[in-house]
């Protein structure tokens, strides 16, 4: 056939054939695929067969393939390589897809024969997997209004294209904001910048077609401008641009966008019999109710804000004795924790990177999984959708097990932040070889590339999800890899951070770029007695967030959610130095669409997992425990969501963890 999308793909490891596939292909292969994919929901909703697993929820599983392998295509590229026929695109795929879910799950029919195998499950034989699938697939129906007969079921159909609609708009928005900001430097404001910021900002400057060196807001950037940079006048200037994102007035504004989504998701909770949508979603998490969420987030949240409030004081005082009066400001507080870190701690960032470099930081990650879980890797030299994105082969005792696709550096086209994703998940399916895996992250482009210690943390979190698909090991796809609970999911991610801060591994990674020589043990010992430096800036931002979050779900919608963002950090007694790590104009992880919302918090509910698992490993062999590593691996990497992740981690730990482990780990307690 002519269009690569809809065509077998006789490509090594079948990936998709990205040298020939061409934004006027994904169109016509949506719509094709979209038809086979109601075919083939027709077919199983009108079986005259009696329901079985087979014919129903395993035939589930295997409908729609073609939409599958288009979707992967386009939602990889359209989220790391945007253009504006792909923004197009997703515009009007969005409200198909949306219409085509409610059409599946509004399928009386099809909900009909889902319904007869729950209430006749115990006659069928089922394995521990099949069970699990089924209360998934029945849950996943009912949660969706496949129960809701009428004028109900009508307007839950509306709701969700709508809020599909919205999504998109609100992460379009926000990239064009990004996307379209960018200060110039002079060689005044280049003065006491460190010489990796300037190539970056260098590098920045020739990709937006300028001879100067610019700051643009991609994150691994700006914040290192803030540390560094001695010009508190550009320094506010370039932190009123991030702070502005999303709330810039005009088409890309997202604050009406985000009152709209409240409004509908509160509608949609009503409709399906919930007080709230927090209450909705939460139900399914491991938290399972706002009120276990916010015990959490204010037990860390009290020693939190004190550790942060002790420290503005220092802050303050060392902006004084520059001649500056008057408060903190939040583009100050960056700066002069800097400065406090290399007086208390003699430790210089600019320092640190030439020790690690991109390409090392990516060994050391694939070595420490070497180490622990005997997976190898095999540079791959084939066609990808972009040409910075790299790919690996991943294989273990000379068997295949997955593609790896490495896609690290900023470029205008990219969404902000880190992510991975999965352009096949891992099934046992006949003549289909092993997942393919997708690290997305936003490094300042170098030659070579230098990483903030912060950086190689979000390679080591981004790959930790990575070995959540590589490692699965379940027989459907639905619930492989990472299709887990929100509050589970960034177990595996934020455990592998750990490993970074093992000394051995950065011994033997942490080498200087030029001369191949290690970090200088006194440099390394600095970096880990750091570690922890300016953590209550740190978790104060993110559980703010965590807490607006929640807070806009719990109850009513409010109809200005910005009034409501400005509530509950006053009732909190946010410190004035210290904003949102995501306001809600740009709080992607909320308002692009429903992954997050409500589920805010899950970065921490996991940490207290990740803390407590990391301490399996120093209480037993140290880091690199054989015996731990096979039950990490047995329990958890390889089990996707076939089983409740409480009994996933009890399975690994003998026990759930409390948040003493956290508050250690991050130094906010003694």
């Amino acid at each position: 056939m002519s269009n690569p999308l809809l065509a077998e793909w006789n490509t090594p490891f079948n990936l998709a054939p990205f040298d020939r596939i061409e934004d006027a292909h994904f169109e016509p292969a949506f719509d094709v695929a979209l038809q086979e994919a109601r075919a083939d929901i027709t077919k199983i909703a009108e079986n005259p067969e009696k329901p079985s697993f087979a014919n129903t929820i395993e035939a589930l599983e295997a409908s729609g393939e073609a939409l599958d392998k288009v979707l992967s295509v386009f939602f990889s590229v359209a989220g790391a390589d945007s253009t504006p026929k792909r923004q197009e695109l997703q515009r009007s795929f969005g409200p198909k897809l949306a219409a085509y879910s409610s059409e599946v799950t509004g399928n009386k029919k099809l909900f009909q024969r889902i319904k007869t195998l729950w209430q006749v499950q115990d006659d069928l034989d089922l394995t521990d997997e099949q069970a699990r699938l089924l209360m998934l697939t029945r849950r996943r129906f009912v949660r969706a209004g496949a129960a809701l007969d009428g004028e109900a079921d009508q307007r839950m159909r509306q709701i969700m294209a709508r809020l599909s609609e919205l999504g998109t708009k609100f992460t379009q928005n926000l990239l064009a904001d990004e996307a379209g900001w960018f200060m110039e430097l002079d060689d005044q404001a280049l003065e006491n910048l460190p010489e990796f910021l300037i190539s970056a900002a260098r590098e920045a400057g020739r990709e937006k077609g300028v001879d100067r060196p610019v700051i643009t807001l991609s994150r691994s950037l700006l914040v290192p401008f803030l540390q560094f940079s001695s010009r508190r006048d550009l320094r506010e200037q370039a932190f009123r641009a991030w702070a502005a994102r999303g709330a810039m007035g005009g088409e890309t504004d997202n604050r009406a966008i985000a009152a709209e989504i409240l409004q509908l998701r509160q509608e949609r909770a009503q409709l399906l019999g919930y007080d709230s949508f927090a209450a909705y979603k939460l139900e399914t998490e491991m938290a399972k109710t706002p009120e276990r969420v916010k015990d959490l987030l204010w037990q860390v949240w009290t020693p939190a804000k004190a550790q942060a409030e002790a420290d503005a004081e220092t802050l303050t005082q060392m902006m004084q004795a520059d001649g500056i009066n008057g408060a903190l400001q939040p583009w100050d507080w960056r700066y002069y924790a800097e400065k406090r870190r290399q007086a208390e701690h003699d430790l210089d960032e600019a320092a640190l990177k030439p020790y690690l470099s991109l390409d090392a930081m990516i060994d050391a990650a694939f070595g420490v999984a070497h180490r622990l879980f005997g997976l190898e890797f095999k540079p791959l030299d084939i066609a990808l959708y972009h040409p910075d994105c790299r790919a690996w082969e991943v294989t273990r005792n000379g068997r295949h097990v997955a593609v790896f696709i490495g896609d690290y550096f900023a470029r205008a086209s990219k969404r902000s932040g880190a992510w991975c994703s999965a352009m096949r998940g891992q099934a046992k399916r006949p003549h289909v070889q092993g997942p393919v895996v997708v690290n997305v992250c936003n490094f300042a482009k170098g030659d070579p590339a230098l990483l903030s210690y912060d950086d190689a943390r979000t390679l080591f979190h981004e790959f930790g999800h990575a070995l959540h698909h590589l490692l699965s090991d379940v027989t459907y796809e639905s619930i492989s890899g990472t299709s887990v609970a929100r509050d589970f999911v960034e177990l595996p991610s934020q455990l592998y951070e750990h490993w970074l801060e093992v000394p051995e591994v950065l011994e033997k990674y942490a080498r200087h770029h030029q001369t191949g020589e290690a970090m200088p043990p006194e440099l390394l010992d600095k970096m880990l007695k750091a570690a922890n430096f300016d953590q209550g800036f740190q978790t104060v931002e993110y559980v703010a967030s965590a807490m607006v979050d929640l807070a806009f779900h719990e109850g009513d919608a409010p109809s200005d959610p910005m009034d409501k963002q400005r509530e509950t950090l006053e009732n909190m007694g946010m410190p004035q130095a210290i904003t949102m790590r995501h306001a809600t104009p740009q709080f992607a992880h909320v308002f692009s669409g429903d992954g997050y919302s409500s589920g805010y918090y899950s970065y921490m509910w996991s940490e207290v997992m990740d803390a407590d698992a990391f301490a399996a490993f120093e209480d037993g062999a140290g880091a690199f425990d054989e015996e731990q590593a096979k039950a990490l691996e047995t329990h958890i990497l390889s089990r996707g969501g076939s089983a409740d992740p409480e009994e996933l981690y009890i399975a690994f730990r003998g026990r759930l963890p409390g948040v003493e482990a956290l508050l250690k780990g991050r130094g906010l307690v003694a």
